[in-house]
Order: structure tokens, then sequence, then C-alpha cells
């Protein structure tokens, strides 16, 4: 028998106010066949409140390859499905990326209705640069992968969002300020909450603050990225480490043309090429 397919709706639910719940999530939530939600203990409250029927179903970290293909299963029958979170938009920073690949995969239609994030919310609130950002969600627990991340954020030039707990707030702290050094950071929680509150300080006087204010509920890091004149102050630094013959050996293997790699070298040293060719002949010529 040749069904319909199904659509899978990602719903955005609040992150603290109510009031955030958008009419046509609502809408959907009651209209759909199935909501796969990450705690169906927490999904029940929501739904409770909005007077919603529509049966539960958990989809959460540890099930969500397994549950994904029984989700997609449904969806090929026909099922409409809905996917919730505990707080946010499904799918960043969440499980719910395996089921969209899975039903992309499968040509299930995938549909969004946004609302609240905690990411965006931070960052528009933050007082740092929002043209470009870098979201890293929470950094992993593995300290071989953690001690990589946090090393190529060193030289990360856009702002830097990321997501913690309080219980490891003190410690993340710690790791940023030694990596990063002492920049300007915002320190949001309670987001869109009564008690709403964002602090912004440096990295290096929010360590003082904790050390003495015991750190409580869910927290979004907005740090400002690494500062571009810096950058380019410690980068020419490591060019004029090498030698002249050793920055142009650089650039012809990544594919430049002896020409073009003088050229660059010129500019990455703040010199003219003229002065580069120079220094090229006294080598050849031993002086």
């Amino acid at each position: 028998m040749d069904f319909e397919r199904g659509t899978l709706y990602l719903c955005a639910t609040p992150i603290g106010n109510l009031s955030d719940m958008t009419p046509r999530v609502i809408e959907t939530l009651k209209a759909v066949d199935l909501i796969a939600c990450e705690d169906t203990r927490n999904s029940m409250k929501l739904i409770t409140h909005f007077d919603i029927h529509t049966p539960l179903t958990s989809y959460h970290e540890y099930n969500k390859v397994e549950k994904a293909r029984e989700l997609v299963g449904k969806l090929s029958e026909g099922t409409d499905v809905a996917l919730i979170t505990d707080a946010g938009m499904p799918a960043i920073s969440d499980p719910g990326e395996v089921l969209v690949s899975m039903c992309a995969e499968a040509g299930i239609r995938v549909t969004s209705l946004p609302g609240a994030c905690a990411c965006v919310t931070a960052l528009s609130l933050s007082g740092l640069s929002a043209r470009r950002f870098v979201f890293e969600g929470f950094l992993p627990s593995e300290k071989k992968e953690r001690r990589q991340i946090l090393s190529g954020l060193k030289s990360e030039p856009r702002t830097i969002i990321i997501y913690e707990a309080p219980h490891h707030l003190k410690g993340t702290l710690k790791e940023l300020s030694e990596c990063l050094g002492d920049r300007k950071i915002a320190i949001c929680r309670e987001l869109t909450k009564k008690f709403e509150d964002i602090r912004r300080t440096t990295l290096y006087e929010a360590l003082k603050y904790y050390d003495e204010n015991e750190p409580r509920g869910e927290y979004v890091l907005v740090i400002e990225g690494r500062n571009a004149d810096e950058a380019a102050l410690e980068r020419k630094a490591e060019w004029l480490d090498m030698s002249v013959e050793e920055h142009l050996e650089y650039y012809e293997a990544l594919g430049f043309t002896r020409k073009e790699a003088m050229k660059q070298a010129a500019a990455d040293r703040g010199v003219s090429k003229r002065e580069i060719y120079s220094k090229l002949l006294q080598n050849d010529f031993g002086e």
C-alpha cells in the first residue's frame, strides 16, 4: 500500500518564559500525531499548560539513533511528528540533528517553527560584536578533544558562544582564561525569566566573582573574539622568526609560484618585494 509521507516539525519551546511559546507551535503540537521530546516529564508540564493532548514519546541523547530510525519509519507511513526539546530550538546543540539528517536522507519533509533560542538571545544582550560569531554549545568532557577545541578558540576572531552548567562553570572559566587571556565576556543566566542576569565583565574578573559567589542556573557565555591587530602582530613575529627562504618555501608548498610567494612574504613581513629579492641575493652569494 502506498502511504503519503508525514512531516517532521521542529518546534521551538520557551527557554524560561512560557509567554514566548508561539501560537503556531501550539497549533502544530495539537495537530500532529506524535510529539517526540527530550524528557516526557518536563514536556508534560508544557503541553498541560497549553491544553495539548497529543501523545508523547521520548527522544534524547541516549536513544537518538535507534529512536530516530523508529520515527523515520512512522513518518514514512504518514505520521506527522513534532520534535521539541526541554527548552529552545531542536537540532541546535541537540540530538535532533540526527533525526533531521535521517529524514533528509529518506526524503521526508522537515520544516522549522522558529522561536526562542538561548545562544542568539544571549548574543543580542551581550554588548559584544554580533556581526560574526561561532557557537560551540557545550564543550566536550573528553580532555583531549576539549584541549583541541580550546586551542582553536585562542585565535578565533569571531565572538564565541558556549553553554555551561553551574557545577562546571568555575572550571570552564579557569580554562578559558588560561587559554584566551583576559577577554571581555557576558555571562548570561535565567534568560527571559523574572530574574534574568547579564554579567558583562572580563574572564579574570569573572573568576574572582565566582570564587565568592556560587553559580546557580544554566549559563550562556558570550566571549570576545581575538583582537585582529594583536593576531596580526603575533603572526608577523612568527614570520620574522623564519628566514626569507623558509618563508618562500612555506608558500610554495601551498602551490604559490615563486613570484606569488615573494609578494605574499613581503606583505607578511611589512617590507617591499625588492627587499625580499635583495635578501635572497645576499644568501645566494653567502653574504
